[in-house]
């Protein structure tokens, strides 16, 4: 496990900061007490880093929804480094050398130097991504830096802020114990006790707690997305405004509002593994089970046993299926700047498809009845030319043959149910309820990225934190996602990342400063996206929003 300077080493490395802190030491006096932090001097900017915003979740408060804090303290405690992340399995903590605890729930600030009490700049809120199970508000590659720093350039500053929630088990494990309990969904209510701290304080740092943008990707866009439909869409004025860049909380039927009893067989796994299961209260049990032991097991094969993380239909944070929530209009009606990656599918089709057959039977594994699979055979037939990406030419062939001959006609379904749909049916109840939308797709294709897999899932994340690091993580550039592509790519990722700071500070991407192209609301009559293309003379011209109408309709009556 790396040491907490080696990780702030990391950070500081990909926030082109290290060696470039001053002797400077800001200041703030929070709701409970002072704090202070660095002084960077490369962005000259002020960091205060690895403040909780929740008791920590440990013993009695393991698997309990996060409280708030309930101490003060005299002196000035230290903000100068990022606190460990939540505990998460796959590649976005491993990376950073698994730098995890228990005690996580922290919150980060990113503002201009010298900004001050009384200076209401607008928040950019960011959610990290990782499926609900990875990741963290440390992770290097979500430069918060660059976007204050973009703000600051255009005189329309705005402050930064990053979290860690509980992940994976931690912050969504369910079961008919945890129900009576009422500890659902946690990782998505630590996300709001954030959102709560930051109306509370952020004013100390000179944000303005009226002005509120959540913010996500993946993951994180799953998370804003929650967050607005949360308590049956009750606006309690913590969100002036929502970015969700690909991801909606909107999936097939089959994969949203699990039950207690889809629950229970994974629950009774855990206790089983742990010892519990004799237990008179077994959640008091796994509660004093040591955290090293229950991480092995969650982190060991309880295959197929948990339905998809996040979105428990509780009747309390999620009243109802989050679909339903959407589709009558229960949300917080905000201004969205939101979209997707034109190959989302890439990233998350299943490999080795060759024949209809086994097309038919992937889509019966997913809960579809027989007969709605071979309607979407239909519509989504295995020709290649209709498939994506539109850089794979044909069935995959020689190196490639193992994604299997059906690939592209995979990857297109895939995309379409994971993130075209959902974000279309998204726009559409919110410009149906007169909120003011603006929808973009994204198809550029970065260095280091085979054609097989296209402008797929998280690509768009470099242009719009400028992060020129495609792994984000080692000492030395391995894959630089710009390299040999000319003047075109930096210009975009400058074009993205002002129209996003246009939002945070208007609630509308047309004030960037940059352009002249005008970014068109999303209107139900005239229904268009803004399309980000290097090959387009201004890097983006507007489209209608009619790609693959009719397997996507079909899809939204069907399956969700």
């Amino acid at each position: 496990m790396r040491s907490s300077t080696w990780i702030l080493g990391q950070i500081a490395l990909f926030s082109s900061f290290h060696g470039a802190l001053s002797q400077s030491t800001p200041t703030v006096q929070v709701r409970n007490g002072s704090y202070y932090g660095l002084h960077n001097q490369e962005y000259d900017q002020d960091f205060f880093l690895g403040m909780p915003y929740a008791q920590p979740p440990v013993n009695d408060l393991r698997f309990r929804v996060p409280q708030s804090l309930n101490t003060t303290w005299e002196g000035s405690r230290n903000a100068t480094e990022y606190s460990r992340q939540c505990i998460g399995y796959g590649s976005d903590n491993w990376v950073l050398g698994n730098y995890i605890s228990e005690d996580c729930l922290t919150i980060n600030v990113i503002r201009p130097a010298g900004t001050a009490a009384g200076d209401n700049l607008p928040v950019a809120f960011w959610i990290h991504g990782g499926g609900l199970v990875m990741g963290g508000g440390s992770d290097p590659r979500y430069n918060l830096s660059f976007i204050v720093d973009q703000s600051v350039r255009m005189e329309e500053p705005i402050v930064a802020v990053s979290i860690n929630y509980r992940l994976h088990a931690w912050g969504f494990l369910y079961g008919s114990e945890i129900a009576e309990e009422g500890g659902s969904n946690i990782g998505f209510r630590d996300q709001r006790l954030a959102l709560h701290w930051v109306q509370e304080n952020i004013a100390a740092f000179g944000g303005d707690p009226s002005k509120v943008t959540i913010w996500g990707e993946s993951a994180g866009g799953f998370s804003v997305g929650s967050q607005l439909i949360a308590y049956g869409g009750r606006d309690d004025g913590l969100i002036k405004g929502a970015v969700l860049q690909s991801g909606w909380p909107v999936f097939p039927s089959q994969r949203v509002g699990a039950t207690v009893e889809q629950w229970e067989p994974y629950y009774q796994a855990v206790l089983n593994q742990t010892g519990c299961s004799g237990a008179s209260d077994t959640l008091s049990c796994i509660r004093e089970v040591p955290t090293a032991d229950l991480s092995a097991v969650f982190n060991s094969s309880l295959p197929g046993l948990a339905p998809a993380w996040g979105n428990v239909v509780d009747g309390d944070f999620f009243e109802q299926p989050p679909t339903e929530l959407i589709q009558e209009g229960k949300f917080v009606p905000v201004p969205v700047l939101t979209g997707q990656n034109h190959d989302e599918g890439t990233a998350f089709g299943r490999q080795g498809i060759n024949t209809t057959d086994q097309f038919l039977a992937m889509l019966t594994s997913m809960g579809i009845g027989a007969d709605t699979a071979v309607d979407i055979a239909e519509l989504y037939p295995d020709i290649p030319e209709l498939g994506v990406p539109e850089s794979l030419v044909g069935h995959p062939e020689g190196d490639l043959a193992l994604l299997g001959a059906q690939w592209k006609r995979v990857a297109a379904y895939t995309g379409d149910s994971s993130m075209h749909a959902p974000r279309r049916l998204g726009v559409q109840k919110f410009a149906e309820k007169g909120v003011p939308v603006w929808s973009y797709n994204f198809e550029v294709y970065v260095n280091g990225v085979s054609p097989a897999v296209g402008a797929t899932h998280f690509q768009e994340v470099v242009f719009v934190f400028y992060n020129l690091q495609a792994d984000g993580y080692t000492n030395a550039v391995s894959v630089n996602p710009f390299t040999g592509k000319g003047e075109a790519f930096p210009k975009l990722a400058n074009l993205m990342s002002r129209m996003w700071v246009s939002f945070f500070n208007h609630q509308d991407p047309n004030h960037n400063k940059v352009t002249c192209l005008k970014w068109p609301k999303y209107d139900l009559e005239n229904p268009q996206n803004l399309m980000f293309d290097v090959n387009a003379t201004q890097l983006a011209y507007v489209e209608p929003d009619t790609y693959r109408q009719e397997g996507i309709s079909y899809l939204l009556e069907n399956v969700f």
